[in-house]
């Protein structure tokens, strides 16, 4: 699996952070770049650590069952992106509505009231980052990760690089997701889950019909 492929991962993995970056974006009345770095690094650094922890769990099995990994990591990658699709096109039928007035389904989903804004009737916008939840927030959106973590380990990716590679378009894409909510509000959270889904479902078709054709 080469860089390019490691890459569109990374950023199918990093959709559900984008979209809780852009909503902690929604929170701050002024761009904190301090802030935004911290958001980033942590958001960037457990996408980094999941397919780690998922690679070890993976690397245990891998030999005994080497006949079936490219269905195991089709099912995989079809799964995940198929849920990230299911709940893009579900999320105004689950989400509440905000303080803000929006049905942000991000806020609820993960227990955060990062979407008020500070032009909303509302006494004041949370300014100081909240470290507790960071924690619970960057683990929930790199639960994927871990299972793609196992997809490495049959695969036989370097686990190295792809961690790398998917820690840093995290970063990356989780610093601009808070830049871009502060700016632009929620509008992007959607096309970005969807796209996300699409290229984890497109990745574990290539997987298996190269299996299967060579």
């Amino acid at each position: 699996m080469g860089v390019i492929e490691l890459f569109l991962i990374g950023a199918g993995l990093s959709m559900d952070a984008f979209a809780v970056a852009v909503c902690k974006g929604l929170g701050m009345r002024h761009v904190n770049w301090r802030h935004v770095l911290v958001i980033a690094l942590f958001f960037g650094g457990f996408q980094a650590l999941m397919p780690l922890i998922g690679w070890t769990v993976g690397s245990l099995f891998a030999s005994s069952i080497a006949a079936v990994d490219h269905w195991i990591a089709f099912g995989l990658l079809v799964f995940i992106g198929g849920k990230m699709l299911w709940d893009a096109f579900h999320e105004d039928a689950e989400g509440d509505v905000c303080a803000c007035g929006r049905n942000c389904a991000s806020c609820p989903k993960y227990r955060t009231s990062a979407c008020e804004r500070p032009d909303a009737a509302v006494p004041q916008a949370r300014e100081a980052l909240d470290y507790r939840e960071l924690v619970m927030l960057a683990v929930a959106t790199s639960i994927d990760a871990l299972a793609v973590g196992v997809t490495f380990a049959f695969l036989g990716v370097n686990i190295w690089l792809a961690a790398a590679v998917i820690g840093v378009t995290t970063f990356a894409l989780s610093f601009v997701g808070v830049a871009v909510g502060n700016h632009f509000g929620a509008r992007f959270e959607r096309p970005a889950t969807i796209a996300g889904g699409v290229v984890l479902i497109f990745l574990g078709v290539k997987i298996l019909i190269e299996h299967l054709c060579g």
